[in-house]
């Protein structure tokens, strides 16, 4: 195959007419860069980090996942913030119900323990 002559090129000149010709035969101004435009577009907020995902080849494991765990995490986080505060207001709730007991279960003698260790600190300090 080595034999076969290479195949005419196309080259389009400034004029916009185009001949078939070897580009190394050209001019320097026809060898340039290559121009490349990108264009780039602004994912909407909630499917950035899908789309990122999809362009940088991690695949569709990851996009799924984020489409499927994130609203999932919230969902655990709301129930784990809610089973706290339960357990605050309930904690809360009991020392009240303790501390009612006490009061009103504490004796004479208990009342007057509690003064005598008042006068006890006053005159140390």
């Amino acid at each position: 195959m080595e034999h076969l002559p290479d195949l005419p090129r196309v080259v389009q000149l400034p004029d916009g007419r185009h001949i078939y010709a070897d580009p190394a035969s050209l001019p320097a101004a026809f060898q340039g860069p290559q121009v490349v435009h990108q264009h780039i577009h602004q994912a909407p907020p909630d499917r950035t980090v899908q789309r990122i995902a999809l362009g940088s080849g991690v695949g569709a494991g990851a996009v799924a996942a984020g489409v499927y765990f994130g609203p999932l995490l919230v969902g655990v986080l709301t129930a784990i913030a809610a089973n706290i505060a339960m357990l605050a207001f309930l904690a809360l709730v009991l020392g009240w119900g303790v501390h009612t007991v006490v009061k009103s279960v504490g004796s004479p003698s208990g009342a007057a323990a509690v003064k005598n260790v008042r006068k006890a600190r006053r005159r140390r300090g």
